[in-house]
């Protein structure tokens, strides 16, 4: 089953008579076929999380801003990042989300930890350099999302020179609305923050796996839900650097709000692969 959900995506479309060239309806408007389908793609990264261990050479736990955990308290999220809540096992990526207060080294108490990976710059000093970073390509990941009030899984990317922008998000979503698939892309323009973004009915997203995907060229961001064209951007503010990859379950912030007594710990972000193309 590994590696394989996109090719078998590929191949019932095919076989349906809906190979490249075919015409997919997405909100009123033509789809492009899937961009794997047109050749010319050469695999330039990949993580099957087949080893019993996280590979540390391509994977941090933590942000750049790592002080013994790490959190977005600019979203006023609930959770403090530890490696705790970060395993490998049975061919999976788990990343898991605990009601515990975690005290960190300023004396702050966070009421759960949690767990993200990401293969960016390791530490404030530039020291330890990035596992990986890329320009334009197709990204995709194979997951299943957990759902529950207050939860927030994500798959997405950040400029490796550190900055907050540009960020593209290749999938979030919202605790308590797992059939709610959102897209964005996050950018400066003058100074002010710009955001452009979808939020894409779906079917229940947490019920099964799905493969989440962005095409990142030149001219446009597409996304894709299980192969098939979600949304796409072609304004004037494509990123046009080097970004890093990061897969997380947050808890609470002020998009999601806060878990309520509905909201069940354990709660985990499973992931099955995350790969990364480039045209050749």
């Amino acid at each position: 089953m590994k590696g394989t959900r996109i090719t078998l995506v590929l191949a019932a479309l095919a076989a349906a008579g809906l190979g490249v060239g075919a015409a997919f309806v997405v909100n009123g408007e033509e789809a492009r076929p899937h961009p794997l389908t047109t050749g010319g793609w050469s695999q330039v990264f990949f993580d099957g999380f087949d080893d019993d261990r996280l590979d540390s050479e391509s994977w941090a736990t933590c942000f750049w801003w790592d002080d013994g955990g790490c959190t977005i308290a600019s979203n006023n999220e609930l959770e403090w990042y530890q490696p705790d809540n970060v395993s490998v096992e049975d061919g999976m990526l788990r990343l898991t989300a605990v009601a515990e207060d975690v005290v960190t080294r300023d004396g702050e108490v966070f009421p759960y930890s949690s767990g993200m990976v990401s293969t960016g710059p390791g530490d404030y000093e530039g020291d330890v350099p990035a596992g990986f970073t890329f320009t334009y390509g197709y990204v995709e990941m194979s997951a299943m999302i957990p759902d529950g009030t207050g939860l927030w899984p994500a798959f997405w990317m950040l400029p490796a020179d550190r900055e907050s922008r540009p960020e593209i998000d290749v999938m979030e979503v919202p605790g308590g609305h797992a059939s709610r698939l959102s897209m964005h892309v996050h950018f400066l323009d003058d100074g002010d923050r710009i955001d452009s973004g979808e939020s894409m009915a779906t079917d229940d997203l947490s019920a099964g796996w799905h493969t989440f995907g962005l095409l990142w060229a030149e001219d446009e961001l597409v996304w894709y839900l299980d192969g098939i064209e979600a949304w796409a951007y072609d304004g004037t503010a494509i990123p046009d650097e080097p970004m890093y990859l990061v897969a997380n379950l947050a808890v609470g912030g002020d998009w999601v709000g806060s878990p309520d007594r509905t909201t069940r710990f354990p709660a985990t972000f499973e992931i099955d692969f995350i790969r990364v193309w480039q045209e050749q």
